[in-house]
Parts: C-alpha cells; sequence; structure tokens
C-alpha cells in the first residue's frame, strides 16, 4: 500500500513508527539482542503468555513421541525465536547492501546460479526464522530481483512500513492474488531488466475448498497453497526449497535444494509433495524456529479424500 493511500493521521502515525525502527537499528547489536530481545521473551513467554495454548496443542499434536519436558525446552525455545524475530524485522530498517551480506550468507551461491542459468525460477520458505531475509538473495545476485509474494495487512500503518522494510533495489512485493498476474505481465522483460525469483511462503493455512489436497504433515492430516506449483507447472519454471540456518542471534545462513526442474513430467501435487517433505525434515531438525503459534490447523479433514 503506498504512503499516500493513507490519511494525514496515518501517515503520522507511519513516519513516527518509521523514525523509532531506524533509531532502533542504529543501536549496538549487543543491546538490541541481549538486551531488548531478552526484554521481549519475558514480556512474551511469561507475562503475556502469547497464545501459548495454540503452540502447546501444536506441539503435542506434531510430536507425540515427545514427553513434556522435551516439549517445553521446544517451547521455551520457541519464544526466544519470536522475540529475535521482532528485533530481526525492526532491524531491517536500518539496512544497507554490506549489512544484509553480515546478516545472511549463502551457501553453495555459484553453484546455485549455475544451476539456475540466467532463468526465472521458484523459491519456496516458509515461516522458519527470519523469514524476512529470504529477500537478500538478490543482494548476491545483481542480474536477479526477489519478487516477495504475501499476504496484505489490515492495518493500513502497519502495511505501509511493512512495504518500506521489503521494497529495495534487490526485492519488491505482490499481493498473493496478484502473483500470478504479475509474472505473466513481466517475465518477458523482468524487472529492469533483471530476472524473477518468485519467492513464495507456502506453509500458510489456505482456505479449505471442495477439492483441497490433503497432505501428511508432522503427523497431523494438513492442507496447502498450491500456488507455487501451479505457477511452475504453467510456465516451466525450476523450484528451489529455501533451507534456513540459523547460525547465531540474527544471522542465518541460506542454500537451496532443488524441487522440480522445470521440465520433468511430475504427477499433480508432486511438488507441493516434494516441498513439504523438505519442510517438515528442517522442521524436525531445528523445531523451535518454525512459527508454532500459527493456528495452522484450523480446517480439520472430515472425511476419507484425496
Amino acid at each position: 500500500m503506498k504512503t499516500t493511500e493513507l490519511t494525514p493521521m496515518q501517515r503520522i502515525g507511519l513516519e513516527s513508527l518509521w523514525l523509532g525502527a531506524r533509531v532502533f537499528a542504529a543501536m549496538p547489536y549487543w543491546f538490541k539482542y541481549y538486551v531488548v530481545e531478552n526484554l521481549i521473551f519475558v514480556l512474551l513467554r511469561y507475562c503475556l503468555r502469547y497464545r501459548m495454548k495454540v503452540v502447546k496443542t501444536n506441539l503435542r499434536n506434531s510430536f507425540p513421541e515427545k514427553d513434556e519436558r522435551e516439549l517445553a525446552v521446544i517451547r521455551r525455545r520457541f519464544y526466544r525465536t519470536l522475540a529475535e524475530i521482532f528485533v530481526d524485522t525492526i532491524n531491517l530498517a536500518g539496512l544497507t547492501p554490506e549489512k544484509g551480506r553480515s546478516l545472511l550468507t549463502v551457501k553453495g551461491l555459484e553453484e546455485q546460479k549455475e544451476r539456475v542459468g540466467g532463468r526465472d525460477w521458484i523459491a519456496m520458505t516458509a515461516h522458519f526464522g527470519c523469514w524476512e531475509y529470504c529477500s537478500f538473495w538478490g543482494l548476491y545476485d545483481p542480474t536477479q530481483i526477489v519478487v516477495a509474494v504475501y499476504h496484505p495487512l489490515r492495518s493500513r500503518i502497519v502495511e505501509a512500513f511493512y512495504q518500506r522494510l521489503r521494497n529495495g533495489d534487490y526485492a519488491t512485493t505482490v499481493a498473493m492474488k496478484e502473483s500470478l498476474r504479475f509474472y505473466l505481465r513481466n517475465r518477458a522483460g523482468g524487472i529492469g531488466g533483471r530476472n524473477l525469483v518468485m519467492g513464495l511462503i507456502a506453509d500458510q493455512n489456505p482456505p479449505r475448498r471442495p477439492d483441497s489436497r490433503w497432505f501428511r504433515f508432522l503427523n497431523q492430516d494438513t492442507i496447502f497453497f498450491d500456488g507455487g506449483e501451479k505457477l511452475a507447472l504453467r510456465c516451466n519454471l525450476p523450484v528451489y526449497f529455501v533451507k534456513m540456518n540459523r547460525l547465531r542471534r540474527g544471522r542465518y545462513e541460506m542454500s537451496f535444494e532443488l524441487i522440480y526442474d522445470g521440465k520433468e513430467e511430475v504427477a499433480e501435487y508432486e511438488i507441493t509433495q516434494r516441498y513439504v517433505r523438505k519442510l517438515e525434515r528442517m522442521i524436525c531438525e531445528c523445531p523451535e524456529l518454525w512459527m508454532w503459534s500459527h493456528r495452522r490447523w484450523k480446517h480439520k479433514r472430515t472425511h476419507v479424500g484425496r
């Protein structure tokens, strides 16, 4: 949403929020990640007990083999992650290309660029760690621009704030409902002559449809968005799974795993199935980094179907 669409009071609110974020981003690393983050952690975990019931239920259903002590450890670490993501996100207000490269390293960078071979491609990611960092790929390859597909927020002020955080020379955003039309309109010339990387956060809870396909995910029947698969098959685009590895507070390593090469003949929902399996494996390796506070399993499977 453009700032010009805001009312005068909303613009004042936006600029105040942006100024505060810029001031925060300029603070020392130790203060942001060892003082502010710790305070947010205590607030979320012990004072507000933010969505504690949802977190407990999601973890218990996902890991029935773990005892309460093990689940309690994951819960505590999850709230630490949530506090850190808040700091990571606000910190983007002071982002420069140099700072972006210090926050995220890319493993196998040259191999990835060679495999893509100058084509457009799809990056399928998740709410895992600081997912906002996934757009930083564009910092490492000036011939490509990341198009982050997202759901617009209800608050006009917060929506405009996130637009400022996410849009730049290396990345831009497009609403999910406009993503296919956006790609078809821009694929011929790219954006500024650069190839497009369509970034999809595909682990969200989609609306249930009569023909929804169910997948077994974390010991539960689950539906997923299939927009990435449809775009890949329609436009013959390679699909990569974005794997994030947290190195330390506010620092991540990104790598890419091939899901679909853009040419292979695949069965219906096979691309989505491969994404689901890779996502599940990543979550099981480091469960505290996934967003357990989401009401991911609101939809329940009521009869045997696809």
